[in-house]
């Protein structure tokens, strides 16, 4: 696990991220708090991101830091310092990091104490995609969901032309999710969110901000409705696959 204090960072266009002196002033100052702390030993985890990388990047970073900025650390909201820090270390250590998994997963962590830590493994698809296994994962991040404010993978479907989301109406949507959804804006799908699993027909998958689109392993669903779901990854793998 590579630890985020202690390490210097790039040269940054400040004014790219700050708009006032006195914000900038401030981020400078959180930067060499976080600098000074020589031992630095990560606490109970309150949130762990898991993204996936392509050629020792993150290709949705910006979606992730968006929805990171709406998820929760012991019911506070990250600051913006904190949030503008660790986008540019991941962009920094990933492109300068001595590692294999350059096509791997980032793991970002933050701990009650709202320290950030950050490792680098190899990817690995899931070993079941049966509807029954999607549902648990997708009620497992739910579970997070309740403490942390988003989920990192939700339960999906498309049926008869629509695709729905299991996610309540006012909680913000992952990182691959807004990619799902935006792929389905551009073909004109209509796009709505249901309450329960159970709610949902159709092809179902999974959507993941670590796995990406994972289709339901079990088939019999409409030809056109498997094909849209096909279309997601697609659009999903074609934005990893740009280098």
């Amino acid at each position: 696990m590579t630890n985020t204090k202690g390490m210097t960072m790039p040269q940054i266009d400040d004014a790219e991220l700050f708009g006032n002196a006195e914000d900038q002033r401030a981020y400078e100052d959180f930067c060499a708090n976080q600098e000074a702390v020589e031992k630095f030993t990560l606490d109970k985890p309150a949130l762990v991101c898991r993204w996936r990388m392509s050629n020792k990047k993150v290709p949705m970073l910006n979606r992730h830091i968006r929805a990171l900025s709406e998820r929760l650390v012991q019911g506070e909201p990250l600051t913006h310092n904190m949030l503008s820090w660790a986008k540019q270390h991941v962009e920094w250590s990933l492109a300068e990091g001595d590692y294999t998994a350059h096509d791997g997963v980032l793991m970002l962590v933050i701990d009650i104490n709202g320290n950030a830590a950050m490792t680098v493994g190899e990817y690995e698809p899931l070993a079941d995609t049966s509807a029954k296994a999607l549902r648990a994962r997708s009620a497992e991040a739910r579970s997070e969901a309740d403490e942390t404010g988003v989920a990192p993978e939700l339960l999906a479907a498309v049926n008869n032309g629509e695709l729905a989301f299991v996610v309540p109406a006012d909680e913000c949507l992952c990182g691959t999710a807004t990619l799902i959804e935006q792929l389905a804006q551009t073909k004109g799908i209509p796009v709505t969110r249901v309450d329960i699993p159970a709610q949902l027909k159709g092809a179902l998958f999974l959507v993941s901000d670590e796995h990406g689109v994972v289709p339901a392993a079990e088939t019999g669903t409409a030809e056109a409705d498997a094909a849209t779901v096909a279309f997601f990854a697609d659009g999903y793998e074609k934005l990893r696959a740009r280098r």
